[in-house]
């Protein structure tokens, strides 16, 4: 069996990025997805389940409220590593093309205040695992340590 591409990615060297991790054609469409890089694999502790679910559904959110990429977001989930989120978007993209629409989604992550949308029995499959100031935490430490000042190592994979 081939190994498949996201485990040929060196996550010795990967550090916290916007990066696309595949491209595929979907009848005469293609759609774009992205490893948005959290934390430093295997050197860094990985985000809890409770910050995760919550950036989730601020992040979907966001994106599905969003005027330009709405009708575009195709996914926006964890990776099952706790590293990062992966961002599936219709159209032919390159990571530059979304560092504003990256940094916007998690400013509002960072400064989000009251309920978490999506955060009751009836909506959620296990909404009380929820941490709200932590999800926030997590969001400044991405904006200010790697998309204020992204540069072309952390927008493209390093082999």
């Amino acid at each position: 069996m081939e190994k498949i591409e996201s485990f040929t990615i060196n996550h010795m060297v990967l550090e916290p990025g916007i990066y696309v991790s595949r491209k595929d054609n979907i009848g005469k469409e293609v759609v774009t997805t992205f490893d948005l890089r959290m934390t430093r694999p295997n050197f860094e502790p990985v985000m809890n389940t409770a910050e995760v679910h919550t950036i989730e559904h601020l992040g979907a959110t966001f994106l599905r409220n969003h005027e330009e990429y709405k009708d575009k977001t195709v996914y926006f989930g964890p990776m099952g590593c706790r590293t990062g989120f992966y961002l599936i978007l219709a159209g032919d993209y390159k990571s530059q093309d979304i560092v504003p629409l990256i940094r916007e989604m998690y400013e509002f992550i960072r400064d989000f205040e009251g309920e978490v949308p999506g955060a009751c029995a009836k909506d959620c499959g296990n909404y009380l695992d929820m941490n709200l100031n932590m999800a926030k935490y997590l969001a400044d430490k991405y904006l200010n340590n790697t998309i204020y000042d992204i540069d072309e190592k952390h927008l493209e994979y390093q082999k």
